[in-house]
């Protein structure tokens, strides 16, 4: 198969846009809190070049045809975001900027024929081509994280649509979760999620844009855009 040249090119313009972000930033606020509990923005920040190098390797495996995992182990995972969080603004810009060069040029080593390679990932192989798909969700996730200017509501459209797809298919069917009914008011598209069997209530209704949707299902907002009030929500099941 070919490079997906558009997963790309959006991955690169993700990468761009956290750059300009951070680029921003006061060196003050990359020690205070994010959005992630027990995580300040160094730790973020940290998590995201580890990101560019642990997908990179996947690139590496496949084009050598000897897979290799993202990280040595989950400790060592762990352990380089604690140990990174604690640098400076400059050191994480730095860092930031050559690790997604270093992802770059692993992505424009690959032969074509590579890109179907299967890679190895805690959630079960995949096609080497989804990589790039990897690294914007793992960017634009993060650039909300920082709890900087940059929100759910400035989410690229095709990012959008894709996680609505991905979330709501995660929960169709989850185990203890009440019926919803959820309506993305974009587009009109309905879907409905949980499998709270049995149970003689109606689903709860739930109407938003598809970011808001995205946001609530991601973790990423409380649901107070979603048109009842946030304490009828149900409780998510954790995503991993």
């Amino acid at each position: 198969m070919t490079a997906p040249t558009q997963a790309l090119e959006a991955a690169a313009e993700s990468a761009a846009s956290l750059l300009r972000s951070v680029e921003q930033m006061r060196p003050e606020q990359v020690f205070e809190a994010s959005a992630l509990p027990g995580w300040t923005r160094g730790h973020v920040l940290t998590h995201i070049s580890r990101n560019a190098d642990a997908l990179a390797n996947l690139l590496r495996g496949a084009r050598t045809s000897q897979p290799i995992p993202m990280y040595p182990s989950p400790e060592a995972r762990d352990r380089g975001i604690q140990d990174g969080a604690k640098r400076p603004l400059a050191e994480q810009l730095a860092d930031l900027r050559a690790s997604g060069l270093r992802f770059t040029a692993a992505t424009e080593a690959m032969p074509d024929a590579a890109w179907s390679a299967e890679v190895p990932h805690r959630s079960g192989p995949f096609p080497a081509s989804g990589v790039p798909l990897k690294r914007i969700s793992e960017v634009e996730y993060h650039h909300v994280d920082l709890g900087l200017d940059y929100t759910p509501a400035h989410w690229p459209a095709e990012f959008v649509a894709r996680e609505l797809g991905s979330l709501t298919a995660r929960y169709r069917d989850a185990a203890g979760l009440a019926a919803l009914r959820l309506e993305d008011t974009d587009t009109g598209a309905v879907y409905e999620l949980g499998s709270d069997a049995g149970s003689a209530r109606p689903p709860l209704e739930l109407a938003a844009p598809a970011a808001a949707l995205v946001a609530w299902l991601s973790g990423r907002s409380d649901g107070a855009a979603l048109g009842v009030p946030v304490e009828a929500l149900p409780v998510l099941p954790p995503m991993s």
